[in-house]
């Protein structure tokens, strides 16, 4: 059934697809929620992923019911096609991240199974999302099909990276006790929302050829904020002149006792590497600009 141009993926298959989503996020949200022991750092920061997620599909849902009488904007199936790209590797992370601290650490009991089922349902979450992006293509009808352009891709990852950082530093013990690294997490947030803001500058489509001055000024500018944080945050993390921690052997978090991503060192390190990845991403983006602005 195909009522307006936005409205192609209110069928049977797009509603299903939907309440897939709604229950795989719902019961992997309140699982942690009555359990107290899986609600710290990254466990907060999965919970919310996954009640984010809940929420926007939900939302969509409902603007698809009680609006199915009016045509959508234009823009509407390149948001759909975003949001559900975007929840596919949220879902997915959070899936890897909150499996890998809590499954195997926790002892047998209702935690470790709660863990295991939140992991389970996330997953299956994941899939369903990709099913959407899938189904947008293959439904019938449909005549543009969402395939990412290269540049479309650099940006989708420039905001994905953003996130599973936001995951990590959910530790405020990472960077609390110095000023610099306070900035560097100023820096991933200045960043991923002005990402938010261009997306929705450019109509919801990361892969127009238009490049509005709002999106070329994002760009330089996350540019040289990742700069300073891919200086910052690897010399006060692991420089001992600036109080950071050099040896992961020293530090007390990184017992065998206690799952890799409850460290603070892993955890610093990962930041390392994904702020290392968004700059390379950004400068990626800059260069497919002027390379297409001088052809």
């Amino acid at each position: 059934m195909s009522l307006f141009s936005g409205l192609d993926s209110v069928t049977i298959v797009g509603y299903f697809l939907r309440l897939g989503q709604l229950l795989s996020t719902c019961v992997s949200f309140s699982l942690v929620a009555i359990e107290d022991t899986l609600r710290a750092g990254i466990g907060n920061w999965c919970f919310f992923v996954w009640c984010f997620c809940f929420s926007a599909s939900l939302l969509i849902l409902l603007t698809e019911l009680c609006i199915c009488r009016f045509p959508f904007p234009q823009f509407w199936d390149g948001f759909l096609h975003a949001y559900a790209f975007y929840f596919t590797f949220a879902c997915l992370s959070a899936s890897i991240i909150f499996g890998i601290t809590y499954i195997e650490y926790l002892p047998q009991g209702p935690a470790q199974n709660r863990a295991i089922t939140a992991t389970a349902f996330s997953a299956m979450a994941s899939v369903l999302y990709a099913l959407q992006v899938a189904w947008m293509c293959a439904r019938p009808g449909n005549v543009d099909c969402f395939v990412p352009t290269f540049q479309g891709v650099i940006r989708r990852l420039e905001n994905i990276v953003a996130c599973v950082i936001f995951g990590f530093i959910t530790n405020i013990d990472l960077y609390q006790h110095q000023p610099a690294l306070i900035w560097c997490v100023v820096v991933y947030s200045i960043c991923f929302i002005l990402g938010v803001v261009g997306y929705f500058v450019n109509g919801c489509d990361y892969d127009s050829d238009t490049y509005p001055g709002f999106l070329v000024g994002q760009t330089v500018l996350s540019i040289l904020l990742y700069t300073t944080a891919m200086v910052l945050w690897p010399l006060y993390q692991f420089d001992e002149n600036f109080g950071g921690q050099p040896l992961r052997s020293n530090d007390m978090t990184c017992s065998g006792d206690l799952p890799p991503t409850l460290c603070f060192w892993n955890q610093r390190l990962a930041v390392a590497i994904l702020t290392a990845m968004n700059l390379l991403a950004y400068v990626a983006d800059s260069a497919y600009m002027a390379l297409v602005f001088v052809r």
